[in-house]
This record gives C-alpha cells, structure tokens and sequence, in this order.
C-alpha cells in the first residue's frame, strides 16, 4: 500500500467511516477510495482535496508522507543494487576459484555441480521473475567472466584457459540454468 492509500486508509478508520460513508461525503466515487486505498490509484487535486477535507488531514502532511515513500524506494533500490552485483562477484569468484586448479579433477566436478545447484537455488526461489530478468540480475558475473579472461589474456589465451579449466561448460550450465530452470520445476509439478 502507497503512503497516500494507508494514511487515508487509516484515517478513515480511526474516524469510524465506512468506504462508503467517505465516498458519500466527500463526493468522490466508491470506487475510487477503494482503489486509492488498495494503492491502484494515488489520488491528485480536487479528489484528493476532497478526501482531506472530510478526513481533516493535512494535505502537505501527505506530500511529505508521499516524498518520504519515494526516497525510502530509491535506497531500496541502491541497496538492491549493491547486493546483486556483490552476488554476481561471489557467483563469479566461487566458480573461477573451483575451476582454477587445473590438476584436481574433483574441483572440476564440484564447480559443475555448484554451477547447476546455485543457479537452481535462485530460480527455485525467483519463479515469478522472467527468465531474461534473472539472467541478468543473477547471471551478469558469470557473462562478464568470460569477458575480464578475454581482456586479461587474448582471445588464445582465454579459449585455452577455459576450455583447459572447464570455466566455460560451467558458466555455460549456469547461465542456462538460470534462463531454463523454471521450465524444470514446471515439469516436476
């Protein structure tokens, strides 16, 4: 719910109005407070102005309560930010890490077992996210790897480290994963 909707949602209840006792006296549609306070619509204007009036809110209270609304969704959104691409970065380091040590065989096989398994994790718990969403909110460490390796050492250089390392077949099943993974779940249920 928008700061408006709940502010007006509130108030209306600690007044003791029903939606319709406020719809009937401030003139506005029933409709509409129900929208307003389901935060489909944010009320502007005369209806707004309307509604305090019969609420007796400050209609400046209410801008400043819907300023604070936005900042607060701004920081969750830097903060969002900084946390996928920190994610990217472990995604990208654990794989790297695993696949490195070219003489252990086992390394191997538990980076392709971690690039399936992580990736699976996060499409388990992303199912309502587009698949194209979580390529690149979850998979952009593991498409600019390949990238850093093709600046760092050439193009020779970075097809022999990671065909040599098996770093492409993993990032290869993770990005796939990612992109598919709902069309596994899909078909177990």
């Amino acid at each position: 719910m928008n700061s408006i909707g709940k502010k007006i949602s509130e108030t209306r209840r600690l007044k003791g109005f029903t939606q319709e006792e406020l719809a009937e006296l401030s003139k506005v549609n029933l409709r509409t407070i129900q929208r307003i306070e389901n935060s489909k619509n944010e009320p502007r204007g005369k209806t707004l102005s309307l509604i305090c009036d019969v609420l007796q809110i400050n209609k400046a209270e209410l801008d400043q309560l819907n300023n604070l609304a936005q900042k607060k969704s701004i920081i969750a959104f830097i903060i969002n930010c900084i946390f996928l691409i920190l994610l990217n970065l472990l995604l990208m380091s654990i794989t790297g890490y695993m696949t490195l040590d070219a003489d252990k065989t086992n390394s191997k096989v538990g980076a392709v077992l971690l690039s399936f398994f992580i990736p699976f994790f996060i499409v388990y718990h992303t199912q309502k996210m587009k698949a194209t969403e979580r390529v690149l909110k979850f998979g952009t460490g593991y498409i600019m790897y390949p990238i850093l390796l093709l600046y760092a050492q050439g193009f020779i250089g970075a097809c022999r480290a990671g065909f040599s390392s098996w770093l492409f077949s993993c990032i290869l099943v993770s990005v796939g994963v990612l992109f598919y993974g709902n069309a596994v779940l899909k078909a177990e249920k």
